[in-house]
């Protein structure tokens, strides 16, 4: 029988705790230790483990609440909450239910922090929402010996009337936009037409101006040849664009017959006997 009470009293002060969970043990009512993974010893008949506390992260079941954003609009979010237990004393002898009061206050800061941003911030920025839920649960929930791990937000939904008018404002900005870009295309094909107008006016005026300084180069060599030829000169090029418009007259399409005013053959003649040296 000693052997037996020896075995049983061994068997009583060895705890072997699983590396998922921890141990609160009593002495007579008050806290005495907490139980980590692996093998304990508790004084038998004294110590007595009154909570096994499972230190796994959980996830909260999806909540949702509806919130009232800063520009007044109705929106119902969909939340999920992932927390695990690190100090299993404050958890047992602080709170009765741990789920029920980490809902309740990611519930309360949900509406609080929707309340401060407008309804396309709550869209647009939902990444600074989770992070700041995720801080201000943090620290309520410190006390209770409990680590936030992630906060989430799946979905915020809107009412149908809300909806319809979202779309009706997200049409309404398409059309401007198109209508600004139907705009800016219209005034760039204008500059680019006037851009056009101008290139070839200049390439006119410049055509014009090598023209015109060609005409005056052939008018002053010219003048040259009848400064030091004399008359002589003049009349040689006289012969030379009658003989030239002659030509032109005769190389017309459709022309079988052919006009010439009476002094024409004297003009060849002329012209002839100039370019041949002759006077």
């Amino acid at each position: 029988m000693i052997a037996v009470f020896i075995i049983f009293c061994i068997l009583l002060g060895v705890r072997i705790v699983p590396q998922s969970e921890k141990h609160v043990v009593e002495r007579f009512g008050r806290l005495r230790s907490v139980l980590g993974p692996g093998i304990n010893f508790i004084v038998p008949f004294l110590d007595r483990v009154r909570h096994k506390v499972s230190i796994l992260e959980r996830q909260l079941p999806t909540a949702q609440q509806d919130a009232i954003t800063k520009d007044n609009v109705l929106v119902q979010v969909e939340t999920s909450v992932f927390y695990r237990i690190l100090e299993p004393e404050k958890t047992v002898y602080r709170i009765r239910d741990v789920d029920a009061a980490i809902a309740t206050t990611v519930t309360g800061i949900v509406r609080a922090q929707i309340g401060l941003m407008e309804l396309d911030e709550v869209q647009s920025n939902r990444s600074v929402l989770i992070s700041q839920i995720q801080s201000s649960v943090e620290s309520a929930v410190d006390d209770w010996g409990i680590e936030v791990t992630r906060a989430e937000i799946l979905d915020v939904n809107l009412d149908q009337a809300t909806r319809d008018a979202m779309l009706q404002q997200l049409n309404a900005e398409r059309e401007r936009r198109a209508q600004v870009t139907r705009a800016e295309g219209s005034k760039r094909s204008v500059e680019l037409n006037a851009d056009a107008e101008l290139y070839s006016a200049e390439q006119i005026a410049k055509a014009r101006r090598i023209a015109a300084d060609a005409e005056a180069y052939a008018t002053e060599v010219v003048a040259k040849a009848i400064a030091t030829h004399g008359i002589e000169a003049a009349q040689y090029q006289v012969a030379l664009k009658q003989v030239e418009a002659l030509a032109t007259v005769g190389a017309g399409e459709g022309k079988q017959t052919i006009l010439l005013p009476a002094n024409a053959m004297e003009a060849f003649g002329d012209a002839f006997k100039m370019l041949k040296g002759g006077k």
